[in-house]
């Protein structure tokens, strides 16, 4: 089975957390449509931080310093496709604005609202944590 290392960002603006919704998936369809925190795989010998700093100025053009001292938690979850490590990280950043390009839809949530959302299956210990509830 593949195995993907991919991190993830917990974005903090103004008191809320950045929520990200997939499109239909035409590898992973078991993430169609779901919300997931952005990010994306790690390429030959990067960092989980410096792979996160990449994908938030390649997917959302949000520039975001994320250091070692930010990570969270790892997650370990295996799809029908592949298994995946995922590194969490939290960072803030002062502005809301964002360009969507990989993903349909975003959404600002206060922790409390986090699971009124469909969520990846890997992205749901990292919901629970937040939320305090967790693994």
């Amino acid at each position: 089975m593949k195995h993907l290392q991919v991190a993830a960002a917990v974005i903090f603006c103004q008191n809320k957390i950045l929520c990200v919704q997939r499109g239909l998936g035409r590898q992973h369809t078991a993430v169609s449509f779901k919300y997931e925190f952005p990010g994306g795989k790690l390429e030959g010998g990067e960092t989980g931080y410096a792979a996160l700093m990449r994908e938030l100025r390649e997917e959302l053009y949000i520039i975001a310093t994320i250091t070692q001292d930010d990570y969270m938690m790892t997650v370990e979850h295996t799809y029908p496709e592949c298994h995946i490590t995922m590194y969490v990280y939290r960072c803030c950043i002062q502005c809301p604005e964002l360009t969507l390009t990989e993903h349909i839809a975003c959404r600002w949530l206060p922790v409390e609202q986090l699971d009124t959302l469909d969520w990846a299956p890997a992205d749901i210990p990292i919901v629970r944590k937040l939320m305090g509830q967790g693994h």
